[in-house]
Formats: C-alpha cells, sequence, structure tokens
C-alpha cells in the first residue's frame, strides 16, 4: 500500500521540495524518512509545507536573478583562446567545451563544461558565438576568438558556432578484422 509523503528535499525522479508524492511503504520507511528527505503526510505538515513552498520560490527566484545578472557580464565578455596552427593555418587540435570552461574561470567565472553549448569542438581559426547555460531558463552567448600564437593577426571574419545543445553520438564497438584463410 502506498504511503503520502511530503518530500523536504530535491529528489530526482520522484519530486521537488514541498512536492506531497506517493511512493512504496519501504522506499519510505527505509530510505526517504530515516535520511530525512521526507516526512509523513498530515495536516500539521501540510501546513508546514506551505511555508517550505514560500521558501522555495524565493530562492529559485534569487537563483533566476543571480543567473541573469551572471549571463549579462558573460554576454559582454571576449575571450581568446591559443590554438597551434602551421604555416599554412592548418590547425592542430581544437577547442572543446572544456577548454572555454577553463578560459572562462581564468576571468573569474566558474562555468561547468557540460554548460558550454558546442555541438562539435572548434577546429579553426576564428571569431565565435560560444553559447552557454547559465540556468535552465537563463543562456548567455560571448565572443570567443582563436588564434594562432605563432601567425601573424589578421582580421578575421565571425564565424558563427552552432547553437544546438551538445549532443553525443551513439558509437558502437569496432570489431576487428579477421583474414579468411
Amino acid at each position: 500500500m502506498p504511503t503520502q509523503l511530503i518530500l523536504t528535499s530535491n529528489i530526482p525522479g520522484l519530486g521537488a521540495e514541498g512536492d506531497q508524492v506517493s511512493v512504496a511503504d519501504g522506499y519510505a520507511r527505509n530510505f526517504l524518512l530515516p535520511k530525512s528527505m521526507a516526512m509523513i503526510a498530515t495536516a500539521a505538515a501540510v501546513r508546514r509545507i506551505e511555508s517550505l513552498k514560500m521558501l522555495r520560490m524565493e530562492r529559485e527566484r534569487k537563483e533566476l536573478e543571480q543567473a541573469q545578472e551572471l549571463a549579462g557580464k558573460i554576454s559582454k565578455l571576449n575571450s581568446t583562446v591559443e590554438l597551434q596552427a602551421g604555416e599554412s593555418g592548418k590547425v592542430f587540435g581544437s577547442v572543446t567545451s572544456a577548454d572555454i570552461a577553463r578560459a572562462l574561470a581564468s576571468r573569474g567565472f566558474e562555468v561547468d563544461r557540460k554548460a558550454v553549448l558546442l555541438e562539435e569542438p572548434i577546429k579553426k581559426l576564428g571569431v565565435f558565438e560560444i553559447p552557454v547555460r547559465i540556468h535552465p531558463q537563463v543562456n548567455a552567448t560571448f565572443k570567443l576568438t582563436v588564434i594562432a600564437p605563432n601567425m601573424p593577426a589578421t582580421p578575421v571574419a565571425p564565424a558563427a558556432a552552432e547553437t544546438k545543445p551538445q549532443a553525443r553520438a551513439k558509437t558502437g564497438k569496432a570489431r576487428p578484422f579477421k583474414e579468411k584463410t
């Protein structure tokens, strides 16, 4: 028989703080209640949850404001990354989302590499618009210039980076080639 609980913290796959959920007795008794992640849904608990919901709404509003402020600062940013290139302009290596996250960190903006929304690594010199997800509701875009340290500085036309979220390709296992004898 399911147990009615009120969550006191965010639990992925189950609900957010303040949500009333129905879970299996064993899950409630053995995991959620002993870890104080939920409480049994009584009349007093429902009243208490109303105050928790108000606190959650205030916290989410502050997080959104901070994310919008950070997005404004990042949007004004122009960053440069050096990439080795040959004399003919051929690039050795690429600029990945981890490299961009390190470049942002060196400028004082701590961003997770997964928040940098590159579809694929940058493999050419130029100026790119890089999208960054700051908050689920807030994205920012900044300019990244990729240069070669051994090449003379020449004006480069801006290139548009893909703005689609990062996609991961499915790869299968390679099978060894067997010669017929």
